[in-house]
């Protein structure tokens, strides 16, 4: 059986969302902090935050609402999934909502959104899609 960290990750914030929670804990990888970086910068989180767990360490990531209550996050998938990597060229990173949403994207320069990723003119494996 293979698991997929970041399918997990994506799926207990899409789940914290449609049950309203404030929070939520999620076991931490180096990828998961930058994911979790990206989120904040965009806008969808109100912030992250690692600490020491029973083993290794986790990231408590504090949902982001509107005044109606409403996620900010309307949506989140997975696109490159250890069964079928996708990984793109500068020119193909793909636009989430006509520019609207974000492109997660793993670089050779780190990981970052798609727009940072053509503007630097680097390709990678696209991670994910949020909207």
């Amino acid at each position: 059986m293979q698991t997929d960290p970041i399918a997990d990750y994506l799926t207990r914030v899409r789940n914290a969302l449609a049950a309203q929670h404030d929070e939520v804990t999620i076991p931490a990888s180096s990828l998961k902090r930058e994911i979790s970086r990206i989120l904040k910068e965009q806008g969808y989180i109100a912030d992250f935050s690692i600490a020491d767990a029973r083993v290794g360490q986790e990231i408590t990531v504090k949902l982001r609402y509107t005044d109606d209550r409403l996620p900010v996050i309307s949506g989140m998938e997975r696109v490159s999934r250890p069964g079928r990597r996708r990984y793109v060229e500068t020119s193909q990173i793909p636009k989430v909502l006509g520019g609207m949403g974000t492109t997660i994207v793993s670089t050779s320069s780190g990981v970052m959104t798609g727009h940072e990723a053509r503007r630097k003119g680097v390709g990678g494996e696209v991670v994910a899609h949020v909207w």
